[in-house]
């Protein structure tokens, strides 16, 4: 069973969750004006996990009987003045999702419920996988330059990102 300021916390990373979505659209529709797909495809995917994420608090948070909330949140930022400033929220955005899982598992842990503790550990990981991607790609945009050819070339290789669900 869930406490309240757990249930709370977990509802609170839900919208989270859902936002950062609603963020990840909203960035690939500044790639798709641009006429940059692979940009586009980028967080198009990025937006996929996102809600896959979202949904996994969700069941978790079924599965133990509590009661999901689902909440609104602000509108999105929608224009942007460079790619690289479009990489550099979505990092910013990346360590404040980060900081938000550190403080789920803070109060899992005060309150010594294991079951929440196992289950962020997942999200853990994820979040320096997920730090790394956004960091990667500015690291690349620093070396190719914010137009030309290594823009192209990069526009291409982000194209080709999937998203596959983890297996359980």
């Amino acid at each position: 069973m869930l406490s309240q300021s757990l249930l709370k916390e977990l509802n609170e990373q839900i919208k989270h969750e859902f936002a950062s979505a609603n963020y990840y659209v909203a960035m690939a529709a500044y790639f798709a004006d641009l006429g940059l797909d692979g940009f586009k495809n980028f967080f198009l995917v990025q937006a996929d996990e996102e809600r896959f994420h979202a949904m996994k608090f969700f069941n978790y948070v079924d599965e133990l009987g509590g009661r999901v909330a689902i909440t609104g949140y602000d509108d999105p930022k929608n224009d942007f003045a460079s790619i690289e400033e479009v990489f550099q929220l979505a990092l910013k955005h990346e360590e404040f999702v980060t900081e938000r899982i550190h403080k789920l598992l803070d109060v899992a842990k005060q309150e010594n419920h294991h079951p929440t503790i196992s289950f962020l550990q997942w999200f853990v990981d994820e979040q320096v996988e997920e730090e790394a991607t956004m960091q990667g790609v500015l690291d690349k945009l620093k070396l190719a330059g914010s137009s030309g050819p290594g823009v192209l070339f990069l526009d291409s290789e982000l194209g080709a990102r999937t998203f596959t669900p983890p297996a359980e």
